[in-house]
């Protein structure tokens, strides 16, 4: 069973940034998919940033385009979210998620369903991203 484990969430003035890591107990398998989800409280869970790691083409949400930047390490099987100019409604639960190939049926696919959490079969317990006014 894959572990994933976040690190790096805090406290950070607004138009800060942070870089969070989410770090893997074992290997996917090279066509594999992650991606980085937040919550709020009262609120559903968001899709953010997702990457595909056979060639490392990347989707983002709307809400961050622009700000937040995901990649992935292969080497030290870890993905990172690095996250720029955060404003106060950026503050939540900060989830990473990896899905094993069979879960997205080709690039079209996986542009129209890489933000669907219910793609992902692996999550991580989440960090808190806390930013203030």
């Amino acid at each position: 069973q894959v572990q994933l484990v976040e690190s790096g969430g805090g406290s950070v003035q607004a138009g800060g940034s942070l870089r969070l890591s989410c770090a893997a107990s074992e290997y996917i398998g090279v066509n594999n998919y992650m991606a980085w989800f937040r919550q709020a409280p009262g609120k559903e869970r968001e899709g953010l940033a997702a990457i595909w790691n056979y060639d490392g083409r990347t989707l983002y949400g709307d809400s961050v385009k622009g700000r937040f930047t995901i990649s992935h390490d292969k080497a030290e099987n870890t993905l990172y979210l690095q996250m720029n100019s955060l404003k106060p409604e950026d503050t939540a639960m900060y989830y990473c998620a990896a899905a094993r190939s069979a879960a997205f049926a080709g690039v079209s696919h996986w542009v129209s369903q890489a933000m669907n959490q219910l793609r992902y079969s692996y999550w991580g317990p989440g960090t808190q991203v806390t930013v203030s006014s």
